[in-house]
């Protein structure tokens, strides 16, 4: 009796299994389940979390299937919004879709489109007229918030070999400061170059070596280099937690941090309106391409490791509010090109998106350059052999790049044998450079707390303003 109820219960499973394999039920087959048979067939080791096939069905299963491996796996992940990276023969690794990541040669069609939209600087000038304006309302910056009545917090100055530090929070708006370091030389005459120095997306945010190195060593060869945040990025995090980072609305809060940030600076009685540059590396070299195309303020721009045509910025704050539709779409390519005729350095590697820059994109950039009889106010470093950092190579081109344009003294920083010498720069302990303190407790009352927060004082503010513009 029980072997037949056995045989039963197993008939039973058995049909259950089978009857799904019909177009009544799509042929619908566990994702795990074809992910292993994937694995059988064609001799290959697929990685993956559990948690990234968890409950996820394959639809037409057996009907995808080809005899390349690679085209086989496209047609059964494309619709659920995954894909496969392969790190050596025969072995692959399953991750999401990353809507930012094209392929090369993709990338680099999408760039030719965009480009023979315009022929001569006179339909370029209407191409980036049209630009301008949609980049700043999909940030929904068209107009401006008021700018809160509060002063900026200043902590006491630091004194060091050649330069000074003061760590500065600015209220962009109420309750909400972007914070940064103020470097400056120790002893300087009459107005000096301004240079913002936004933070990309390496541990340790602003207090890093690296970032401390590049700001001081600006300071010692005659600048002020503001070093900052990014939103809910290093001491934004008192008021805001990490994964705020990668909320869409990071991306406007950034971008008016740093028009905040230029208006703070280029009020100071020692600022040079005509000397300002602005360099970041990563997610903050987006971000200096960003700044320079809405901003005509900054005058020179560095962006380091960030841009190419078949990488849209890995963060949702550098994608995540909708730039990329602007003008029937665009690229971050493109957006670098608005800098034109402005001086602009691009530091590019071997070992990330940026791989590739001197091969296309970098030619499309000195033809934009190129109509302003300016292609040589367009460089790349290219350092084939290093990876994504913003290491002493290339902090060594950004200041190659500042000397030249900002009329820097590059002595200051080099050592008996003329190379740059870092070494007389202090490297401050990360609560040195706090403003707030290491657990917020001199935050003023009125600061909020949390997205949901900042969503509505953004959104109230931007409203107000509206209201004020009668538009």
């Amino acid at each position: 009796m029980l072997r037949s109820i056995l045989v039963i219960i197993f008939i039973g499973l058995n049909i259950q299994g089978h009857s799904q394999l019909d177009t009544d039920h799509k042929y619908s087959k566990p994702l795990k389940e074809v992910l292993e048979e994937i694995q059988k067939k064609y001799g290959v080791t697929i990685k993956y979390p559990d948690s990234l096939v968890k409950d996820k069905m394959v639809t037409y299963a057996d009907w995808k299937y080809r005899p390349d491996i690679e085209i086989t796996l496209d047609n059964i992940l494309k619709p659920l919004e995954l894909k496969v990276k392969k790190e050596k023969e025969k072995q692959y690794k399953l991750t999401v879709f990353e809507y930012f990541r094209w392929p090369v040669e993709e990338g680099w069609a999408e760039l030719d489109r965009i480009a023979s939209q315009y022929k001569n600087v006179t339909e370029w000038e209407t191409r980036k007229a049209l630009l301008v304006p949609c980049l700043k309302q999909a940030l929904e910056l068209s107009i401006l918030p008021a700018k809160p009545s509060h002063a900026p917090i200043i902590t006491a100055k630091r004194n060091f070999d050649g330069y000074t530090v003061e760590n500065i929070a600015i209220e962009i708006l109420p309750g909400v400061w972007i914070n940064g370091s103020l470097y400056k030389p120790a002893t300087y005459k009459g107005k000096i170059p301004v240079i913002l120095n936004p933070d990309g997306h390496w541990e340790k945010q602003r207090y890093r070596a690296d970032c401390q190195y590049r700001c001081a060593a600006l300071a010692k060869m005659g600048a002020m280099a503001f070093s900052y945040d990014l939103f809910a990025w290093g001491e934004s995090q008192l008021q805001f937690p990490l994964e705020d980072h990668r909320r869409s609305l990071s991306m406007a809060i950034q971008v008016l941090g740093s028009i905040r940030i230029l208006d703070y600076l280029l009020s100071l009685k020692d600022a040079d309106t005509n000397r300002v540059a602005i360099t970041g590396g990563s997610g903050a070299g987006s971000h200096t391409v960003l700044m320079t195309a809405i901003d005509e303020r900054i005058k020179f721009s560095a962006p380091v490791v960030a841009i190419s045509s078949y990488f849209y910025g890995g963060c949702p704050c550098e994608s995540g509010m909708n730039i990329h539709a602007c003008g029937g779409r665009t690229d971050n390519v493109e957006i670098a090109a608005m800098a034109a005729p402005r001086p602009q350095l691009l530091v590019s590697d071997g070992g990330d998106w940026t791989d590739r820059m001197p091969e296309h994109d970098l030619a499309y950039l000195k033809k934009i350059y190129g109509w302003y009889g300016k292609a040589t106010d367009v460089l790349n470093v290219h350092l084939p052999n290093e990876k994504h950092d913003f290491g002493i190579n290339k902090r060594k081109a950004v200041y190659d790049f500042m000397v030249k344009y900002l009329q820097l003294d590059h002595h200051a920083i080099e050592n008996a044998s003329g190379e740059v010498d870092e070494s007389s720069i202090t490297i401050e302990p990360e609560q040195s450079l706090y403003v707030f303190g290491d657990k917020g407790q001199s935050l003023p009352p009125w600061a909020i707390r949390g997205y949901e927060s900042l969503e509505k004082i953004f959104h109230e503010e931007i409203r107000k303003s509206r209201l004020a513009s009668g538009r």
